[in-house]
């Protein structure tokens, strides 16, 4: 699949989609794929980014992503960035660090979750959480600063 062809798939999976807050979920996945490209992220980092939660937000089955025209390495972030239910943070990190090329995925992932100008939409409690939440998913990453 060309990038224009995963950025179609990923926007049609998830057509109907919010973030937390309100904001079509689309958007989310641009500035993560545009993070990754700013990040120095190749093509296939930029695809990852692009269905980084397709199969964890069930937009689209792993059984899709196994037999998608994409190569093993973007499937590879792919799965490594999912969250499985139930799952430690520390046990999701580890897999994360442990798949080439998924860490910076995962950091433009954090970087837009955590924009402030995102957060300032929310109630100050789920700002909190979530503000503690990407904090020490980037410490358990060895994101610091």
């Amino acid at each position: 699949m060309t990038l224009a062809q995963v950025e179609a798939t990923a926007r049609a999976a998830h057509t109907g989609q919010t973030d937390k807050a309100g904001r079509p979920y689309a958007e989310h996945l641009r500035a993560v794929a545009e993070g990754v490209r700013a990040r120095g992220g190749d093509d296939e980092q930029i695809a990852a980014a692009w269905l980084h939660d397709a199969v964890e937000d069930d937009a689209l089955s792993a059984e899709w992503l196994r037999g998608a025209a994409l190569s093993s390495r973007t499937k590879d972030i792919v799965l490594a960035v999912t969250k499985r239910a139930g799952e430690p943070p520390e046990a999701y990190a580890a897999r994360i660090l442990a798949t080439p090329g998924a860490l910076l995925v995962k950091e433009s992932d954090l970087a837009h979750n955590a924009d402030p100008d995102r957060l300032a939409v929310l109630d100050e409690v789920t700002r909190k959480r979530l503000t503690e939440k990407y904090a020490r998913m980037r410490a358990l990453l060895g994101l610091v600063g």
